[in-house]
């Protein structure tokens, strides 16, 4: 029986060695499902953490866009935001290019065209305007007395105004009769006539007058030409889009020489501000893919050139400047130098670092919208980013106050403090706040930008005049931005060739303070009586904008 006992115990031993294999296998199966599940739990939580930072970048995205749409331009003044810490902050400064409005006394009601507490224009006066005079007589029954029969005796008049318009497209013909000799003298001219008249277009139909209205409708208006043929339709005028285009591809020859040569002179300007943005042409073009192209604008003092080419690296800038980037020390023609106003954009960092002569000045409005659009996006950030507006607001209000100083004088160098005094308040918060482990990643994000573009933000010190934003060049693409919405680009080459001329001649002359139309129209006749070609040397020079003589000044005002 011990025998069997044994024999027993050793078989239960056997098996329970044989379960605990088979156990230890699955512990080892279960372990192996572990480590994966665990690898792929992290990985999960890797996904859900990218997932969760993109979708709150998507979110800021939808706000910025959501403003830029349908909110209220950023740069409007505003109420100074309520939660700021007095000791770190400026509290109640107006917001750059704000101004202080004056406020009525208790119970006074402004003026008409003051409500808002601005300055009204009154109404504008039209004396310049051609006069007509239309009597209204009363019909003549009630001009006699009705019981006696006596007639009225005039002795005074009611006089009224009202400004009307007449749009009238007329075809004008031009006759020259001919007269032939009536003697036998030989030498004498046989037929005698007059010269024909001068057209912008030998052999076209349509006047230097007509020419210059479809400009400044398409260039200026920013009208499709199927709606200027549409606006002419109604003055009974049908014209098919195609003659009209057929009609600005004709003046390109002849706007280009004007158009080079306000180019040439933009790029000695000692001060630029420049800008681009995307600009659509609808033509194949060899090596290169999509129809984006880039619409740049370069203001200067007295001049604006629009270029508009398929790239948007610094070689577009470097073409319209004459630097070449090959060269191995770049710089600008003649060693000179350039103040260059504009945003972070790569390619302008990259003039900056590798032309000698060319100096970054960014816009501080620029960097203001990252602290606004982080704000909007991140209730978090809202008085954080609010705070710092009120203190970029400071530097615009004590930049000003540099600038209207007089040269020299003690409240030039006064002011010249205050800047530097903001600045180094600008300087020492975004060092703290930068140090800050637990600064949300958003507005880290956004002094991570300040920081790295800090040197060129704070070269306008080493300039005085220069100023703190790149408004001139972002309000000069306004036109370009809203005529791309309505005609989506050009649809070919040399018409967007055309459209960077027009706007550099139009754009200029309404800097110099000239009526586009007004000017074009000069300049179209002048190239008529060229016999359809541009003019030359001292001919050409007559319609430089900057240049301009009194009496042509005085002719091609603008009296808008």
């Amino acid at each position: 029986m011990r025998r069997a006992a044994c024999r027993e115990d050793d078989e239960r031993i056997v098996g329970l060695e044989a379960e605990n294999v088979v156990l230890r296998g699955e512990v080892g199966e279960l372990s192996a499902e572990k480590a994966r599940l665990a690898a792929a739990l992290k990985e999960v939580s890797a996904q859900r953490d990218e997932l969760s930072a993109t979708g709150e970048a998507l979110r800021a995205k939808i706000v910025e866009l959501t403003k830029q749409v349908f909110g209220r331009r950023s740069e409007r003044a505003k109420k100074a935001p309520d939660i700021i810490d007095a000791n770190s902050w400026p509290a109640g400064t107006p917001e750059p290019g704000g101004q202080p409005e004056p406020s009525a006394e208790p119970g006074e009601k402004r003026k008409r065209g003051q409500q808002s507490g601005r300055p009204g224009h009154g109404r504008r006066n039209y004396d310049h305007l051609p006069h007509e005079e239309r009597v209204h007589e009363p019909d003549p029954e009630l001009l006699v007395c009705p019981r006696c029969g006596a007639p009225y005796v005039a002795f005074a008049e009611e006089r009224c105004e009202e400004i009307d318009v007449e749009v009238i497209v007329k075809v004008v013909v031009h006759v020259r009769p001919t007269y032939r000799r009536g003697c036998s003298c030989e030498a004498t001219k046989g037929i005698v006539a007059a010269p024909p008249p001068a057209k912008v277009v030998p052999r076209g139909r349509l006047s230097a007058g007509f020419l210059a209205h479809v400009v400044v409708a398409k260039f200026v208006l920013g009208l499709p030409i199927t709606r200027v043929c549409a606006a002419l339709s109604m003055q009974g005028a049908g014209f098919a889009p195609s003659s009209l285009v057929g009609a600005l591809q004709s003046l390109a020859p002849l706007l280009a020489p004007l158009a080079d040569a306000i180019r040439a002179r933009n790029v000695t300007s000692p001060h630029l501000h420049m800008d681009e943005t995307s600009w659509k042409v609808f033509e194949v073009l060899a090596g290169k893919a999509g129809y984006r192209w880039w619409c740049w604008i370069f203001v200067g003092d007295d001049t604006t050139a629009f270029v508009i080419k398929p790239g948007k690296g610094a070689d577009v800038a470097a073409e319209h400047l004459g630097i070449d980037l090959d060269a191995e020390t770049p710089m600008l023609p003649g060693g000179a130098r350039l103040l260059a106003s504009s945003d972070f954009a790569t390619c302008y960092q990259r003039l900056g670092r590798e032309v000698s002569g060319f100096v970054n000045i960014y816009c501080w409005a620029y960097i203001r919208r990252y602290f606004i659009r982080a704000g909007d996006a991140h209730v978090i950030l809202k008085a954080w980013a609010d705070a710092w507006v009120c203190l970029i607001a400071e530097l615009f209000k004590a930049h000003r106050a540099w600038g209207i100083a007089r040269a020299g004088s003690a409240e030039e160098a006064l002011a010249l403090t205050e800047v530097q005094a903001v600045i180094a308040r600008i300087d020492a918060t975004r060092a703290a706040q930068g140090a800050d482990p637990d600064l949300d990643p958003a507005a880290k994000k956004v002094l991570a930008t300040l920081d790295h573009e800090w040197e060129g933000l704070v070269a306008f010190l080493d300039h005085p005049g220069v100023p703190l934003e790149n408004n001139a060049a972002e309000r000069g693409l306004r036109r370009p931005v809203v005529i791309r919405k309505a005609c989506y680009g050009s649809g070919s080459i040399w018409s967007a060739e055309l459209t960077a001329d027009a706007w550099t001649i139009l754009s200029t002359a309404a800097q110099n303070h000239l009526n586009p139309f007004a000017y074009l129209l000069a300049y179209l006749g002048a190239c008529a009586e060229a016999g359809g070609e541009a003019p030359k040397g001292a001919a050409l020079e007559r319609f430089f904008p900057w240049a301009a003589s009194e009496t042509d000044r005085s002719a091609w005002t603008d009296t808008s």
